[in-house]
């Protein structure tokens, strides 16, 4: 594995007050380099921020990597949920067709690797340093460590079993040499044990805590690490300790549904009781572009955007037209070209003078049209927030018991935030609640790369995606087990053979 340096100069992640509505203060700490990084408390903080910077890129000018907007690129355009207009490397992936020598799928592997070798470093550096104490020392292990494995579940998620690299491999002389791949079994033990400790000492907040001065929202928490902890357990199919993870979370009595839907994705809105654990920007400082990205085309408001990431017609035509979710869209309007863009009454339907027949649909999600209307934008991406602690749960019990009345109301809470249809218990046996969980799943998280693992977890990759291919009449093409996992990266196979593509796409 081709390693990475300590980033000579980082710019520290946003601090957030504990609110829903505060802006974001940003705060420079230090600048790092070979000589005198790891001195100070300081340099131990930065460090730890450089880490987080990771998430979606480390400087303003390029940040759309990773959950800022490519990630998606795997989760959700290969899925029946997200769809791309365009050709190359994400048309590509939008039609379900992919080779190793896709940019995206590279690109991917690229940064959350870039994430995983910076904790690394830090990991080995902060263990020697004297300057802090043994508890600042043990929060700032456990913060890099829940990073890193929110890394290793994103890894292993689209490649399965991959090369676990740790802090341990940086001492020794042969490790940029080729590594053999790491049974997936042992990379998940490896991460349940680093998970359940940082859970043991990681806070619950960081209002008023003794070792950062400020409230800092954004950080990993006790309960993000047992939120991590749980959707590992999900993926093992490991029923009961899910239930029981998620009670742990729920009764921290922290978390809590955002009253609206649109509310919780507005930019305005960076933190608020149902985050969990989210990637935080500021427009003026560490803005993304996801709203280039997500935006819609020649649209009045939302000008000069890409509907690069958009969602497929045949999903939006599953919500029911009572649904708030289906309102964070934009299926027509005017646009700037004096064209009516709307969706097709049919497959291949030739549009009248004055209509523009739109391929896909774009979503509000992160493209909020009352937020700053700039290149850069403030969105927050959540990586884990509680309504899908909600619905795992739910699962989880169906899974062991069946539609209990616990489970069927955890997902009335979720539908009921945004006034869709309640479910009925009387309505449902196991195997149908099981569909109508992974549907209000897709609902209710798409484009927060969830979609292509909950597909393969409740073994549907195959029938759903294939059958939206088929109603769009194009070839299906989803074989499993074949593709449940992509294709190691071909620059990634040439660099080491033991990367082996046998048997994948």
């Amino acid at each position: 594995m081709k390693r990475y340096k300590i980033i000579l100069a980082i710019t520290a992640v946003v601090l957030l007050q504990f609110s829903c509505k505060k802006d974001l203060d940003p705060v420079v700490y230090s600048s790092l380099t070979s000589l005198n990084a790891f001195k100070t408390k300081s340099d131990a903080i930065a460090a730890v921020n450089a880490v987080y910077a990771r998430l979606k890129g480390p400087s303003v000018g390029d940040n759309f990597d990773y959950w800022t907007v490519r990630h998606f690129a795997l989760t959700d355009l290969t899925t029946d949920v997200g769809h791309c207009s365009y050709g190359g490397d994400p048309g590509q992936l939008s039609n379900v067709q992919w080779n190793s020598a896709n940019g995206l799928i590279a690109e991917d592997w690229r940064q959350i690797y870039k994430l995983i070798s910076n904790a690394n470093n830090a990991i080995l550096n902060l263990s020697k340093m004297t300057a802090i104490t043994p508890a600042e020392k043990n929060q700032f292990l456990s913060e890099i460590k829940f990073l890193r494995a929110v890394a290793y579940m994103d890894l292993t998620d689209a490649w399965g079993p991959v090369v676990l690299a740790t802090e341990k491999d940086l001492e020794n002389p042969k490790y940029t040499e080729a590594a053999s791949l790491t049974p997936l079994d042992q990379i998940e033990a490896f991460l349940i044990n680093d998970l359940q400790a940082a859970s043991t000492t990681l806070p619950v907040s960081y209002v008023n805590n003794p070792i950062y001065t400020t409230s800092d929202a954004g950080r990993a928490t006790k309960g993000a690490a047992l939120t991590l902890l749980a959707k590992l357990y999900l993926r093992q199919h490991q029923w009961q300790k899910v239930v029981d993870i998620t009670k742990q979370v729920m009764d921290l009595n922290i978390y809590s549904l955002y009253p609206t839907y649109a509310g919780l994705f507005a930019e305005s809105n960076k933190w608020c009781a149902e985050n969990i654990f989210s990637v935080l920007s500021d427009a003026n400082v560490n803005g993304t572009e996801l709203l280039n990205h997500f935006g819609p085309e020649q649209h009045p408001v939302l000008t000069d955007r890409w509907q690069y990431y958009a969602v497929t017609w045949d999903f939006y035509n599953s919500f029911d037209d009572v649904d708030d979710r289906k309102k964070l869209f934009f299926p027509e309007y005017l646009g700037v070209d004096n064209l009516v863009h709307k969706q097709a009454p049919s497959l291949g339907a030739t549009p009248p003078a004055g209509v523009f027949y739109m391929q896909d649909v774009a979503t509000a999600k992160y493209a909020d049209p009352k937020g700053a209307n700039t290149y850069y934008d403030g969105h927050s991406v959540n990586i884990l927030r509680y309504a899908d602690v909600l619905l795992s749960r739910a699962e989880a019990i169906n899974e062991l018991s069946g539609p209990t009345t616990e489970c069927i109301d955890l997902i009335n809470q979720v539908k009921g935030r945004s006034h869709a249809k309640l479910l009925v218990a009387a309505n449902y046996n196991q195997t149908t609640l099981k569909d109508a969980l992974l549907q209000e799943r897709g609902w209710e998280l798409f484009y927060e790369g969830k979609r292509r693992a909950d597909l393969i977890r409740f073994g549907k990759y195959e029938p759903i995606v294939n059958g939206y291919l088929k109603r769009i009449n194009k070839t299906p093409t989803i074989v499993m087990p074949r593709d449940q996992y992509f294709p190691y990266p071909l620059n990634q196979v040439n660099i080491n053979p033991n990367l082996n593509n046998s048997g994948r796409q």
